[in-house]
């Protein structure tokens, strides 16, 4: 289990205990965190769970999918540290981990 920051684009912060195995929108979804809605449930086909990753974080968040990044042209405000949260798995190595959402994910 690890535990996931998430900023809303106001500062206002959530920190959740996220489960090894669900994907970091998964946290976000079943704790209320507003601004992910992930409304395609996961599947890489929409890109409302839009997070920016910490930049400390980069590395140990994985690579992008060649899918991800086709979803992420669908996304406002895509930063080099632009990521779909459901394609980010939690696990231990992700304790600490920060993500922040974009203004228009407000």
């Amino acid at each position: 289990m690890a535990k996931i920051t998430y900023i809303e684009h106001g500062g206002r912060q959530h920190v959740v205990e996220v489960p090894n195995g669900q994907s970091v929108m998964e946290g976000a979804v079943k704790n209320n965190v507003p601004g992910i809605d992930a409304d395609c449930g996961g599947a890489c086909a929409c890109a409302t769970c839009h997070v920016f990753v910490d930049e400390s974080w980069l590395a140990k968040s994985g690579d992008k999918s060649s899918m991800e990044e086709s979803m992420l042209d669908f996304a406002s405000e895509v930063q080099p540290n632009s990521r779909l949260s459901c394609q980010i798995k939690v696990s231990d190595a992700l304790d600490g981990l920060i993500v922040r959402l974009p203004a228009s994910q407000h």
